[in-house]
């Protein structure tokens, strides 16, 4: 039994020494640390502010997949149309390259010629190109011009900022995905060479028109298959440029101030401004007591300051105040013999339902005829 005495005296001992002096301190963590993560969702400035420089959700892909496509329908569309003009051309200029006489002028006409075919052939592939690269750039970022990127930047031929870049995240990232889409692209073509394979060979006993129609089919098979899965491929990526972008436009709590400062202007001023300014109408408030004929009270909670003559269609309030102000404008009044007459129900309506300068409404005219008739009773007095 002493011993479990001594044992339990011991353990309480012990126990308040861990309470007085803990073996271990709980740390002590500065939320003001936490200020700079960028957690909150970017603005509607900061997001216009990115666009005008150029930062928008993009995907290379998508131009890319969309031009080759554009492409390779162009040139199944229009392809007859080529044929024929490099076939008539190459048969006029090699009939006549055996009694044409090889002069400075005839030389200039051939390669004239040479010209003349090349616009006609491939202006319409250009123009179909150039359309479908503007119609792509805009469905996606819409209309955007600035020339924010392609100005001048020192960091940009720093050669330790472009070591720095070559080695970023952001081209470890452009690489995976430039390997991926190889291997890909590679699976998918090996897949259409294997599976056409055995038609090749019957193309050693075909006509030149017969390859050549057979090829251009399959050809043009591959790429359209090729374009869909790069089309594929560029909608995620899409997808993937858009959720960067906008992890990219986040901001911290200390930069929405910041904005919010720049935006509406310092908090603290504009709250001295507020106060200067309620200051200014308190005083001019209390220079119109002096001209009005009566003071409604509560009497203790509002104060009313009226006045009528004969040139206004009804009474204009000239002040009013609660409490401390209300007891302001009673004691001014008094300083300038101003009766003062206490009305409950009429202080309180035209405290609520007047603003300073306005006549009073309609139905409180018989009310306040009234108190200004006894006012006026009681100055003849």
């Amino acid at each position: 039994m002493p011993c479990i005495g001594i044992f339990t005296i011991s353990s309480i001992s012990f126990a308040k020494k861990l309470v007085v002096d803990p073996p271990f301190k709980l740390q002590k963590f500065d939320l003001q640390l936490f200020a700079g993560e960028k957690t909150e969702e970017a603005t509607p400035k900061h997001k216009e502010e990115a666009r005008k420089k150029g930062q928008v959700a993009k995907s290379v892909e998508i131009n890319t997949a969309f031009i080759i496509l554009a492409a390779f329908f162009a040139l199944k569309l229009i392809g007859p149309y080529i044929y024929s003009e490099l076939l008539g051309f190459m048969r006029l200029t090699f009939s006549n390259l055996s009694t044409a006489d090889f002069t400075m002028q005839s030389i200039y006409v051939i390669f004239l010629n040479i010209g003349l075919v090349l616009l006609k052939t491939m202006l319409p592939i250009m123009v179909i190109l150039f359309f479908s690269s503007l119609i792509v750039n805009f469905l996606q970022v819409g209309f955007l011009f600035s020339w924010e990127p392609i100005m001048p930047q020192l960091n940009r031929i720093n050669p330790l900022s472009g070591f720095g870049r070559l080695f970023s995240k952001r081209s470890l990232e452009e690489l995976f995905k430039a390997l991926f889409k190889v291997c890909i692209i590679s699976y998918f073509i090996y897949r259409f060479i294997i599976k056409e394979t055995i038609q090749m060979p019957a193309l050693i006993t075909a006509e030149l028109s017969e390859a050549m129609a057979f090829t251009s089919v399959l050809t043009l098979d591959l790429a359209f298959q090729v374009g869909a899965v790069i089309l594929v491929m560029a909608a995620m990526d899409y997808f993937y440029q858009w959720w960067e972008h906008k992890q990219s436009l986040k901001m911290s709590k200390e930069d929405i101030k910041q904005e919010y400062k720049q935006t509406e202007g310092n908090p603290e001023l504009k709250g001295k401004i507020k106060e200067r300014q309620r200051a200014m109408a308190m005083r001019r408030m209390m220079q119109e007591i002096p001209k009005a004929d009566v003071i409604v009270t509560n009497p203790t909670h509002f104060a009313v300051a009226l006045k009528y003559d004969k040139s206004l269609v009804a009474p204009i309030l000239l002040a009013k105040g609660q409490d401390f102000i209300a007891e302001r404008i009673k004691e001014t009044a008094r300083e300038h013999r101003i009766a003062v007459v206490e009305n409950k129900p009429l202080a309180r309506a035209l405290y609520k339902s007047v603003d300073i300068g306005k006549s009073i409404p309609a139905d409180l005219y018989q009310a306040v005829a009234e108190v200004l008739a006894y006012v006026y009773r009681l100055k003849k007095r």
